[in-house]
């Protein structure tokens, strides 16, 4: 472990050189990198969101992509297409921005639903299916998706089986008084972004991703997670609780938070820290569906966490 936390260490800090914003949020990006998953950042604009993905994708030796997220943008922009070569008289597939280790998909609620739904397979199997063929893609894989509030202008709903798809949905906030003041006087932005270099190369990521399962995950801690899943779809508030694909989330997460924290086995406060993050965006509360409150669901995990008791 003290390799691996020296690595991290490594990572969190050059990401912190250009992100000034809450140290919490480079975490939650970090977690849903070692756990294999995918990171939606949902804000208003303007508060650091594709600077805290692309410092990430800068800190890792490996290949980034970024998909600007329109309208008008077609599966076959994420995907690839086949182009007619004429000297071999075959048609030629051409890799799409979809692969590549770390994807940034900018303001991913401005495309259609058609265009969303083409990263679904990409995300919850690391495959795509072109043309008849399946392709794999390659490790490390990360979808790290940013998206202005719903009720902007020209944004799209999420469809909820997307959602399901990302490990974690985080806000990032506005920045403390005096992180906004470092921002202010030294104003980062490309310059500092571009020479950023890499601390980690991808196949140490993948290692440190082979690391998480083998958490320990105590059987209070395991009890402690299925009591907060099962109260989720007991709660009269909600229509839709967690899933069992939510509660394995929820677990990968837990690990993934230990090994940031250089520890071999989970605690209640890990899955205390992670509970929202990780299954606000996979339940649908009443009140939402009857006034399109979408801050119910948050104060109903949160009393759920507040009167389940956690084991000692």
């Amino acid at each position: 472990m003290p390799l691996a936390s020296a690595a991290i260490q490594r990572l969190r800090e050059n990401i912190r050189n250009v992100f000034l914003g809450h140290a919490k949020a480079v975490d939650l990006l970090l977690i849903g990198l070692f756990a294999r998953g995918h990171v939606l950042i949902e804000d208003v604009p303007g508060v650091g969101k594709t600077i805290l993905a692309r410092s990430l994708a800068k800190s890792i030796d490996c290949k980034f992509s970024r998909i600007q997220l329109t309208p008008d943008l077609l599966p076959s922009d994420l995907l690839g297409v086949s182009v007619y070569n004429s000297t071999t008289q075959t048609f030629d597939f051409k890799p799409g921005p979809i692969f590549a280790n770390i994807v940034l998909a900018d303001e991913i609620n401005r495309t259609t639903p058609r265009t969303q739904s083409a990263l679904l397979e990409a995300m919850a199997e690391e495959q795509v299916s072109v043309e008849g063929q399946t392709i794999l893609l390659k490790r490390p894989f990360i979808v790290v998706a940013t998206q202005n509030p719903f009720e902007f202008e020209g944004t799209y709903y999420l469809p909820e089986n997307q959602l399901d798809r990302f490990l974690l949905r985080i806000s990032l906030g506005y920045p403390e008084r005096s992180a906004e003041q470092r921002i202010l006087l030294t104003q980062p932005g490309r310059f500092s972004l571009d020479n950023l270099k890499p601390v980690l190369t991808g196949q140490e990521v993948v290692e440190l991703q082979d690391q998480c399962p083998k958490i320990r995950m105590d059987a209070a801690v395991v009890d402690y997670i299925l009591d907060l899943v099962e109260a989720t779809r007991n709660d009269d508030a909600l229509h839709l609780g967690v899933s069992p694909r939510g509660a394995l989330a929820l677990t990968a997460a837990c690990q993934a938070s230990a090994l940031l924290a250089g520890r071999d086995y989970a605690t209640p406060d890990d899955v205390k820290s992670l509970f929202l993050v990780v299954c606000a965006h996979r339940v649908i509360s009443k009140t939402y569906l009857s006034n399109g409150d979408s801050n119910a669901t948050g104060r109903i995990l949160q009393s759920i966490l507040d009167r389940t008791p956690a084991p000692r």
